[in-house]
């Protein structure tokens, strides 16, 4: 697969008009917002409840409250504000999926034709939904490209000989998992597995690890999924990953270099050379097999 660029998906930039937001949670909706009004677009935002975070609404133009699952509702606000691109991003609890979900006939619809209900088949197929009713998905850094992780090491504490073993074993075994579809983050300790990430997420991961670590340290791997589609869920880290880590006692962040978002960098930087924590951007072209 290629590295992720500014338009991975090979839509030709348009001039700024109107663009639709569909909001996850975090702080990465209001980012894209706020850079999107100064480039002249208009933001007309679909928010979800239990999700999105209420103050987005300062920073949008248009904004609308959906139940996840409301998929004909959505296509219809995006079609009378003149939506014609959009993006997708933020995150969406897996829990609520269960618990907090109203499907439409055209979700349930779109629910029986899909084969998988894995997260990036469904991600996609929801995308081809939406551009078969005239709405292209975009990048969902097609604006911040500076999000994307830059490789080597951001940290004052460099990877030891132990570090980089584990880093290059957790890499592959990431990989296979994130090939299942299964997650994206791995926790590992002097060549044992000790948290796979699954609908928890990242940082429940992060504590089920360090505590099975017992104060050894530990080795986190957050990479992107061989399918992974470009245009969003791609992996995310943040200052908050930095404070978690620091919880279980782990002192490494294997980073995926070019397919990967990390928010609040500096923070982050600052953080981990504060608690002795290593973050790599590792450069997938340099992962072999058995070679650390």
């Amino acid at each position: 697969m290629q590295p992720l660029s500014e338009n991975p998906t090979g839509v030709s930039p348009v001039k700024p008009g109107h663009i639709g937001l569909i909001a996850g949670g975090g702080q990465f909706p209001a980012l894209f917002a706020c850079k999107a009004s100064k480039a002249g677009y208009r933001v007309i935002t679909a928010g979800f409840r239990s999700e999105t975070d209420p103050g987005l609404v300062n920073h949008v133009h248009l904004f609308k409250w959906f139940y996840l699952g409301q998929v004909r509702k959505l296509v219809k606000y995006f079609k009378e504000n003149n939506v014609t691109e959009a993006v997708m991003l933020g995150s969406i609890n897996k829990a609520n999926i269960f618990k907090d979900i109203r499907p439409d006939l055209k979700a349930l619809s779109f629910i029986a034709k899909t084969a998988w209900t894995h997260d990036d088949s469904v991600l996609t197929s929801f995308a081809d939904l939406m551009e078969n009713e005239g709405i292209t998905m975009r990048s969902s850094t097609f604006l911040l490209p500076k999000l994307i992780s830059p490789k080597g090491c951001w940290t004052q504490r460099q990877p030891d000989k132990a570090d980089k073993k584990d880093m290059a074993q957790g890499w592959h075994l990431a990989k296979e998992i994130g090939r299942l579809d299964i997650g994206q983050c791995l926790v590992l300790s002097n060549g044992t597995v000790l948290a796979v990430e699954a609908i928890d997420g990242t940082d429940a991961t992060i504590e089920r690890g360090g505590r099975l670590a017992m104060g050894n340290g530990a080795v986190v791997i957050k990479l992107s999924k061989p399918s992974q589609d470009l245009r969003f869920d791609l992996p995310a880290t943040g200052a908050a990953t930095i404070e978690a880590m620091h919880r279980a006692g782990a002192t490494v962040l294997a980073l995926e270099a070019g397919r990967s978002l990390s928010f609040d960098r500096e923070e982050m930087i600052r953080l981990a050379d504060r608690y002795n924590i290593c973050i790599v951007g590792v450069d997938p072209g340099q992962m072999r097999p058995g070679q650390p």
